[in-house]
Order: C-alpha cells, then sequence, then structure tokens
C-alpha cells in the first residue's frame, strides 16, 4: 500500500454528445493540465458522460407507461414515465415510498431510480431528457482502458463512478459502477493487525473508496469536472471487474 496519492481534476471537457471519443477528450484535458499518462494512474469518470456518448439519453415524450409504471407512480409520486424507465432497468423493486423509489438494477446494485437521472442534462425541442446507466459499464471501462493504451502506450486503470444514497447514511458518496486494470476488492482475511490478531472478515472496497474520494473533486452540480486522475495508489491484488463489489442477495440480510 501507498503512504501518498495525488488527485487531479481535469477541467475543460465539453458536454459530451453520443459518439463523443472519451480517450480523445480525456487526452486534451490532460495536456490542458500540463500532465502525461504515467503506468498506474487511474481515471475515475463520472456515470453521465461515459452514458452520453454511448447514446444513453432517453425522451421522455417517446416513452409510453404501462399500467404498473402509472400505479407506482401515483405511490412514489413520480412522472410515470421515468418509473417506466426504472421498472425496465430494474430486476426489482426493494422499497418505496412518496418520492422515493429503490430497485435493484438489472447490473446488481440496489439504487434509487436505477440510477436515471435528468441533472446536467441539455433539454431537448421535444421536452426534458433523462439519462440511463451505462449498457455495460465495466465493459465501457476495458474499452476506454484498451483506447488509452492504444494510444498512449500506457497502463491505466479505469473506473466509472456515480453519486448514491445509503441505506443508514445521510447524503450520496461515490459508487464504482464499472471497473477495469486494478483491483476493486482486496481480502484481508488472513492477514494480522498490529497486535497479531487475525483478520477474520475485512474485505477493503478499494474501487468505492476511490470512486468516493474522486467524486470530491467532481462535485455535485455546476463544476464540470467530470475526470479525476489518481496517481500514487498502487496495490498487488488481482484485477478485477465491479461485480466483485456487489453482495449476493442470499447474503444481504436487509433484503
Amino acid at each position: 500500500m501507498t503512504d501518498r496519492m495525488h488527485m487531479i481534476a481535469l477541467d475543460g471537457i465539453p458536454l459530451v454528445e453520443p459518439g463523443d471519443d472519451l480517450a480523445a477528450l480525456f487526452d486534451a484535458a490532460l495536456d490542458r493540465a500540463g500532465e502525461r499518462y504515467a503506468d498506474g494512474d487511474i481515471l475515475v469518470i463520472a456515470q453521465k458522460i461515459v452514458s452520453k456518448a454511448e447514446g444513453r439519453i432517453v425522451d421522455l415524450v417517446d416513452v409510453s407507461p404501462s399500467a404498473r409504471a402509472v400505479e407506482l407512480a401515483a405511490e412514489v409520486d413520480k412522472d410515470p414515465r421515468v418509473v417506466e424507465l426504472i421498472l425496465s432497468e430494474a430486476r426489482d423493486v426493494v422499497r418505496t415510498k412518496p418520492g422515493v423509489l429503490v430497485v435493484e438494477h438489472r447490473l446488481g446494485i440496489v439504487m434509487a431510480n436505477a440510477g436515471i437521472d435528468a441533472s446536467n442534462v441539455e433539454e431537448a425541442e421535444r421536452g426534458e431528457r433523462v439519462v440511463l446507466l451505462p449498457e455495460d459499464p465495466d465493459g465501457s471501462c476495458a474499452a476506454l482502458r484498451e483506447a488509452i493504451r492504444a494510444r498512449i502506450g500506457k497502463d491505466v486503470g479505469v473506473i466509472i463512478n456515480d453519486s448514491v444514497g445509503r441505506a443508514w447514511r445521510v447524503g450520496t458518496t461515490g459508487l464504482a459502477l464499472g471497473v477495469a486494470g486494478l483491483a476493486s476488492v482486496v481480502d484481508l482475511r488472513g492477514e494480522k493487525d498490529l497486535f497479531g490478531r487475525e483478520l477474520r472478515v475485512s474485505e477493503q472496497a478499494i474501487a468505492d473508496e476511490l470512486a468516493s474520494a474522486a467524486s470530491l473533486l467532481q462535485g455535485q452540480g455546476a463544476e464540470g469536472r467530470p475526470v479525476v486522475l489518481v496517481r500514487g495508489y498502487t496495490c498487488d491484488a488481482p484485477l478485477q471487474t465491479a461485480d466483485a463489489l456487489l453482495r449476493s442477495k442470499e447474503d444481504d440480510m436487509f433484503r
């Protein structure tokens, strides 16, 4: 484990449109910052720009809510069209109350509104638009990692993060939706503490911790800094995807 780490928010990344080359946009932002990729760097990228580049934008005028969506929308006080999209992205509805719809996303992540969001999304002439999560965040991370290696020849880790609420705590924090090129979880079981006692249950969610730290620089509003370069973090644990962070339903005491 390293004893220090450096994080740089990359300024000047434009509003992303479907089909944009994210690797090229990141290269330009690094140039403006006077930085270059180094082996072992990690890019933490806000989910919204990945979804936009991949065309995961939906015009609500095109959505026809089902009877179930209309009924559930009345219960949670949400737009039936948004609820229809949430249901289409979800495996299961976990909790509901007025203003809140928590689901298990088809990716396995339990989150509000299946991650569907209208913040920082430009309205179209036809009305409001929302953005869905990437179809395959781990695949998106792997593709970006390979694109950077092809352009620059450096081995860089990639995390796609999003801001999520937590069941037992107030406020949102960064969460890793996709991971490539680094460990997602480090299993510390069997290691010793300061007094030689064996650790029996300790597993460190490395990718989530990096995602959360980067979100402090990305911001939540109009900051316009969706990409953070992490330098100096080292860990020799096996490479994993974000799937390693998911707790199975059978092991979840609260579902």
